[in-house]
């Protein structure tokens, strides 16, 4: 069934499906089927590393690799949930340079910030209620207020956050990904300011949310704006920062992670993908999806070359299997992509080298 026979509504008719069960593969560093495979399209295309990682899984293991930013040196940071290594600490070669934990189970969000003093600090969202701020070496500097303890919420509503940004201004937007569906503003203080959002459940509301999954500052226009991953929905939605709805892109059979910004593109994991005949949301389906400056999808590492008839992008679907469930991707100075998993066996971070 294609794209142009099934309406935005149908799709959402079908609901959200549930999820198959997870493909578990014990990781080994004899080559694995896709190591070395060229993926993605056009002049985004890398080869597969599948191998990167050098962290011993003995040590330092994983339960799920959730997030990954690269830092002013270099250094590439992943958060993961396992409470023992909340954050990896990589070399661009793969070399394991350091490791630190909270000891927070649902460590999920992971933003870095510049000051303007050029201090960088870690911004770590734990989808059980915390948001916190902490140094490169893990030690705690602000904890925002729950919106479920400082009046924000009714007693009614729930509170799970999955992501946060910072503006340029220092104001600290943080998304209730799995609660509420609010996106709440805090200055820098940590005083909240405001929230917008708040659940939905039609096919088409902008500006509010079924999943508010991840949010990024997008500063590639003449104003800074709000980018919000609509994972349900497979829309990317942007917003002033005081959170009027602006516009949106609509990227079907992808249920994408978070919007990550890095020159003129936009890159994200997609968690979970269609199938041919059936929309609704399964796992093992993921890819990594790059959109240029208008919001046009370039190249699908991992899934199949994009397609527009009429200036409609069409049903988009994983091509090969390289990867399980993106949970983010990252990109580095040099170009190259850092690809985290979901629920994928335990897995490292994947290596993408750039060909294109």
């Amino acid at each position: 069934m294609g794209q142009s026979s099934l309406s935005r509504r149908a799709f959402f008719a079908i609901g959200a499906g549930t999820l198959v069960a997870p493909y578990v593969r014990a990781q080994s560093k004899t080559a694995p089927p896709f190591h070395g495979t060229i993926v993605g399209h056009g002049a985004f295309r890398y080869r597969v590393d599948l191998l990167w990682s050098q962290a011993d899984a003995e040590k330092h293991p994983v339960q799920d690799c959730h997030e990954m930013v690269q830092v002013a040196d270099g250094r590439l940071f992943l958060l993961t949930n396992h409470r023992q290594n909340n954050v990896l600490i990589y070399q661009v070669d793969g070399t394991l340079a350091g490791a630190w934990t909270l000891g927070l189970s649902g460590a999920h969000g992971l933003t870095v910030h510049r000051n303007a003093e050029g201090v960088e600090s870690l911004y770590i969202t734990d989808t059980g209620g915390r948001v916190l701020k902490t140094t490169l070496e893990g030690e705690i500097l602000q904890e925002f207020a729950s919106p479920l303890t400082n009046g924000v919420y009714g007693a009614k509503e729930t509170y799970s956050p999955t992501e946060s940004a910072v503006a340029p201004n220092g104001d600290v937007y943080i998304a209730d990904g799995y609660g509420s569906q609010y996106i709440l503003r805090y200055d820098r203080d940590g005083k909240f300011l405001g929230k917008f959002g708040g659940r939905s459940t039609q096919p088409s509301n902008p500006g509010r949310f079924m999943q508010a999954h991840g949010v990024a500052i997008d500063l590639r226009g003449d104003v800074p704006l709000l980018v919000c991953t609509e994972r349900i929905r497979n829309e990317f939605n942007w917003f002033t920062l005081d959170g009027t709805h602006v516009r949106g892109v609509y990227l079907p059979g992808a249920y994408i992670s978070r919007p990550v910004i890095s020159g003129s593109h936009l890159y994200s994991g997609v968690c979970f993908g269609a199938r041919p005949d059936d929309y609704r949301m399964w796992q093992q389906r993921g890819f990594v999806t790059i959109l240029d400056g208008q919001g046009v999808v370039v190249s699908n590492p991992g899934g199949h070359a994009p397609v527009y008839k009429e200036d409609r992008l069409q049903l988009m679907l994983q091509d090969q299997p390289v990867f399980k469930n993106c949970h983010d991707v990252a990109v580095d100075t040099a170009g190259n992509l850092y690809v985290c998993q979901w629920n994928s066996g335990r897995v490292y971070p994947y290596k993408l080298h750039r060909e294109g």
